[in-house]
């Protein structure tokens, strides 16, 4: 007759007695005031393009439908969950306007319709959240690229105490992490020093990760007593950390897509050669006989966009060569990926009223006299901050409040864009 869910089947099983079974009307029509029509509407219709997708490939296999067709397939879950909760709670408030209902079955149709609603409050984030765009980048590896800011030598300190807590956390995470740079104020390239960092860049193999930690991007504050204050006083620095996505250099699932998005001209990642200066000189500071002896450092200019980067940790000038141009590649896409995503934000401001929040603006602060951690995105604070710096579960409850808080934005600028249409379309 229909197909009750479990969670008022109790309240139908009761009302359809033997003795006086009758048939229920259900009310067909469904009240979507507890999620936005327009994402509704996107969510169906994503949800009819997974099962025609489905359909295709049922005799056919083709890799890039299925790959559309996992792209779907959460949307089309969440979507049919949503619905089912929702007629569940449409039915039991018809069950309730019945005045011919006895009391025991108004009582068990008011409790199954608390907690009805509220599992559906659930699903609607859940469906929000599946509708949320993925980043084109989300599951490349990355480069994570360090750099003190404000605060002189306890900036430095700082920027290699973040080194030590991205380290941490990768191993934890069982993520694949080597140094691609190490440079410290004096010059040396020797992580175990105690002099002040420059510049480290922290490259992270392990698929995923530019999704996993590109919300590290940004500003990061710390207040603390330097070793060197006498006085006790707090001192504040910052340190720039900045999120890259790496293409995988080899033996990486997808490889052959890579390359051929070097070849690209359409591609983020494709640079042409003849807009590139490369210079090669001798690589400074302390570090053994090759040093200052052999051409083996590289620079790369960008010409277009006066982009430059240098690497000189290794001694072979070839791979030098290669992971500065993996460098610089990455720096291109993420500026063109920014471009972009500006341009789209530029567009939402005028009707959502927030600006997006990019890798320049105050981000996070580390208190180290409240041991006290902040995120100024999330407005999440925990008070262990010597778990944060070990890369602990403390860490990992910031970087996914900042990752909600990202997905709540994502879901603005969609009911933004949708509002912007319909408008559009009305004036026509």
């Amino acid at each position: 007759m229909f197909g009750a869910p479990w969670i008022w089947r109790r309240c139908t099983n009761t009302y359809l007695k033997p003795a006086g079974r009758r048939l229920l009307r259900f009310s067909s029509t469904t009240s979507h005031a507890s999620f936005s029509p327009a994402l509704l509407a996107r969510a169906r219709s994503m949800a009819s393009e997974h099962d025609k997708l489905s359909e295709e490939t049922s005799e056919n296999f083709d890799a890039k439908i299925s790959r559309r067709i996992g792209e779907l397939k959460s949307v089309a879950m969440a979507l049919k969950e949503w619905e089912d909760t929702q007629n569940s709670l449409s039915e039991l408030s018809t069950l309730l306007e019945d005045p011919t209902i006895d009391s025991e079955l108004r009582e068990l149709a008011v409790e199954d319709l608390a907690t009805t609603a509220s599992q559906l409050d659930t699903l609607s984030r859940n469906l929000a959240t599946s509708l949320t765009p993925k980043h084109p980048f989300e599951d490349l590896p990355c480069l994570l690229e360090i750099r003190p800011g404000v605060g002189g030598g306890e900036a430095g300190l700082f920027a290699g105490d973040l080194l030590r807590m991205y380290r941490a956390y990768c191993q934890r995470k069982n993520m694949r992490a080597s140094l691609l740079k190490f440079e410290t104020e004096d010059g040396g390239s020797d992580p175990s020093g105690d002099s002040p960092l420059q510049e480290a860049i922290l490259e992270i193999e392990s698929p995923g990760a530019y999704g996993k930690l590109r919300s590290e991007a940004g500003v990061h504050r710390v207040q603390r007593v330097p070793a060197t204050e006498n006085k006790g006083r707090t001192h504040t620095s910052a340190v720039a950390v900045l999120v890259l996505p790496s293409l995988p250099t080899s033996g990486t699932e997808g490889q052959e897509v890579w390359e051929a998005d070097l070849k690209d001209p359409n591609s983020d990642y494709y640079i042409n050669p003849t807009d590139v200066r490369t210079d090669v000189m001798r690589a400074r500071g302390a570090g053994g006989q090759h040093v200052n002896t052999t051409d083996s450092a590289v620079r790369l200019t960008h010409i277009p966009t006066n982009t430059v980067v240098s690497m000189q940790d290794s001694r072979s000038q070839h791979q030098n060569r290669e992971r500065a141009w993996q460098l610089l590649r990455s720096k291109i896409a993420q500026a063109r990926r920014e471009a972009r995503e500006e341009e789209v934000a530029r567009l939402r401001r005028g009707v959502i009223g927030v600006a997006k929040m990019g890798r320049g603006d105050k981000v996070r602060t580390y208190n180290y006299g409240q041991q006290r951690v902040t995120d100024h995105r999330s407005g999440l604070s925990v008070h262990n901050l010597d778990d944060v710096m070990e890369g602990g579960d403390e860490l990992d409850k910031i970087i996914d409040s900042v990752k909600t808080w990202l997905g709540e934005r994502e879901i603005e600028g969609l009911l933004a864009e949708d509002e912007a249409t319909a408008a559009g379309n009305g004036r026509k």
